[in-house]
């Protein structure tokens, strides 16, 4: 029954996709509300709503990068796992998986020490005011603590869906994030807990989906099990899985980049209430960007399983339904931000100040949105092929050629604010556009050239 579960060489290529989409889907949406609803009770606490939401804006930047080691060895090795299992070669798969659970055990401790060591030095350099810094130290401090049960539990659960649990992977997130929605307002406004108490449900929450992945992991259930003989780290399987990670890892990390020039450059041009702008416009993004990496994440071991099963009819139909489908999404959601930022603004904070600024702010940021389906489309298809140099080169390109010299060149500009919030439009045209492209003259002539000769 796993066995056939797991098949994805066999009926309808868009049913596949969307039998795993529509749960990972669910699963990422529900995966933003551990932070988001963080913010938005942080945003609705009496009298210091607005400083505690910048506060904890400030501290994202670390988050991030702790998500980009994260999906380093998710993301990494879950695409390599796919391809070995459509090879036949289940023993070198779970060897892979093994090596990715060790890898981020290793990274958790390593990452705990050194965010504790240089927080307070690192948080005004991202952006913290004197009035907003106590907020950003109160929750890092708490979430820190909680990196090891984030990290295994976002990083194993590819390895779910990997083999076809789809609707498993989903309850690993949706167990989480159910828990973090109900502990919030006990701890933050019942125990006067404050910030702190979010990042304690946080952590909490993440403890008990990494309970429940290593638990599915290690049952019957699953076609391939994770076992303790597996965890021993081999040179050559950490060599790949950094390889093929480094793709989401530079995504993440130069988001972070990114997070963090955008903090502080509307710290200097705007003040606070663009830090806190800001914040809700990345929590938005977030929830944008979750939900069509949820589309993606379905899509990329369809698409790797059946080019290592050297299926590429399949590959290309693969391929074809997730940039449809990205499109019309990215469509979809343009409209609605473009048509309602206001109402969007006031669930995380009803500040007349920050409402009146976001207003436009969010039309400008995401006037280009459209853009990022190509963007996603390409990105994942090189990452799903293993084709590590090329996903890594756009990640590269949009986020650290492209938007952080916009982000210091445009205010100098005379356009102070507002061409920082210019930088994400024009990156998103010109990366987007650069990426599928690419993906379209190299790849997909190759796909249809091994065809042929099978």
């Amino acid at each position: 029954m796993s066995q056939q579960k797991g098949d994805f060489s066999q009926g309808s290529v868009p049913r596949t996709i969307v039998r795993l989409a529509v749960p990972l889907m669910v699963a990422q949406i529900i995966n933003v509300l551990y932070s988001i609803v963080d913010r938005i009770y942080i945003g609705h606490m009496e009298g210091v709503g607005k400083l505690a939401l910048t506060g904890v804006g400030v501290a994202f930047p670390i988050i991030t990068v702790i998500t980009a080691f994260t999906n380093m060895c998710g993301m990494g090795g879950a695409p390599l796992f796919s391809m070995e299992r459509g090879k036949g070669n289940e023993e070198r798969a779970r060897s892979i998986m093994g090596n990715a659970c060790t890898m981020l055990l290793i990274l958790a401790a390593l990452l705990t020490v050194l965010a504790l060591a240089f927080k307070r030095p690192v948080l005004y350099l991202f952006g913290a005011s004197d009035d907003t810094f106590p907020f950003a130290d109160d929750y890092l401090t708490i979430y820190l603590f909680g990196t090891v049960f984030s990290m295994l539990a976002t990083g194993l659960n590819p390895f779910i869906n990997g083999q076809g649990f789809a609707a498993t992977g989903m309850l690993t997130v949706m167990i989480g994030a159910v828990t973090n929605i109900i502990l919030d307002p006990i701890l933050i406004f019942g125990f006067g807990m404050g910030v702190k108490g979010a990042a304690l449900a946080t952590i909490l929450s993440q403890f008990i989906s990494a309970v429940w992945v290593l638990h599915f992991l290690t049952g019957k259930k699953v076609t391939i099990r994770l076992e303790r003989r597996c965890l021993r780290l081999s040179g050559w399987i950490v060599k790949s899985i950094l390889g093929l990670g480094l793709s989401p890892f530079i995504m993440s990390m130069t988001n972070s980049a990114v997070q963090i020039m955008y903090n502080s450059s509307l710290q200097m041009y705007g003040g606070d209430i663009y830090v806190a702008v800001m914040t809700v416009i990345t929590s938005i993004r977030e929830v944008i960007l979750m939900a069509l990496h949820g589309v993606t994440n379905g899509a990329q071991p369809v698409i790797a399983y059946n080019y290592g099963a050297k299926l590429y009819d399949r590959t290309r139909e693969s391929i074809r339904f997730l940039g449809k489908f990205a499109v019309l999404y990215t469509l979809v959601v343009w409209l609605v931000l473009l048509a309602i930022p206001g109402p969007i603004l006031h669930i995380f904070n009803g500040d007349p100040d920050l409402i009146e600024t976001g207003e436009s702010a969010v039309r400008l940021f995401f006037s280009m949105q459209l853009f990022m389906a190509l963007q996603t489309t390409g990105q994942n298809t090189f990452l799903s092929l293993g084709m590590a140099k090329q996903a890594s080169f756009f990640s590269l390109f949009r986020k650290v050629i492209l938007v952080i010299p916009l982000i210091l060149i445009l205010p100098r500009l005379g356009l102070g604010t507002t061409g920082i919030f210019l930088a994400e439009p024009i990156s998103d045209v010109i990366g987007g556009t650069a990426t599928f492209t690419t993906m379209m003259l190299t790849v997909w002539p190759k796909l249809k050239g091994k065809q042929a000769d099978t």
